[in-house]
């Protein structure tokens, strides 16, 4: 992320001088924290369901396309249901550090929880008091989708999914 938002603005900057096209250019906190982290945890979201879609036994399709079944319904009939068996466990994981990489996005000034603790912490000369208030939210978060994705699992393994 921050290699992002320091190294990409300032070779946006080099490539518009060299060039000519523009002077500067300022890159959003913002939009910078996005893309950092929508590239990374894509990534790792793709590969947990394409490992997922690899751990389907190849005569699952071929059963579904042998009954006549359409593509879409052999997807949402056959493949669908044992793809989120397999992608459960690491979907979590990745959904659970996804949300704790956000704090990662004050590092840069963007203004969330973490900055807002930090700057409170300065003003009062009680740091500690506003991390951990940051850190119950957090705890909170993490805790209800802890608790839905669990509910999510024991509800599928009922279904004979998981």
């Amino acid at each position: 992320m921050l290699l992002l938002y320091y190294g990409g603005q300032a070779v946006a900057n080099w490539i518009g001088i060299t060039t000519g096209l523009w002077a500067r250019m300022n890159l959003d906190p913002f939009t910078v924290a996005v893309v950092a982290i929508g590239v990374i945890f894509g990534s790792y979201m793709t590969e947990t369901f394409r490992g997922a879609y690899l751990a389907i036994p190849r005569g699952q399709s071929e059963g579904g396309k042998a009954l006549g079944l359409s593509r879409w319904q052999l997807f949402r009939l056959v493949i669908w249901p044992q793809l989120v068996r397999y992608a459960l466990p690491s979907f979590s994981n990745n959904w659970l550090s996804l949300m704790k990489t956000t704090a990662l996005a004050s590092v840069m000034g963007l203004e969330d929880i973490v900055n807002k603790a930090n700057a409170a912490g300065r003003a009062t000369h009680q740091p500690f008091s506003f991390i951990v208030i940051v850190l119950v939210v957090y705890l909170a978060m993490t805790a209800a989708s802890d608790l839905g994705l669990g509910i999510l699992t024991r509800r599928l393994r009922v279904w004979g999914a998981v």
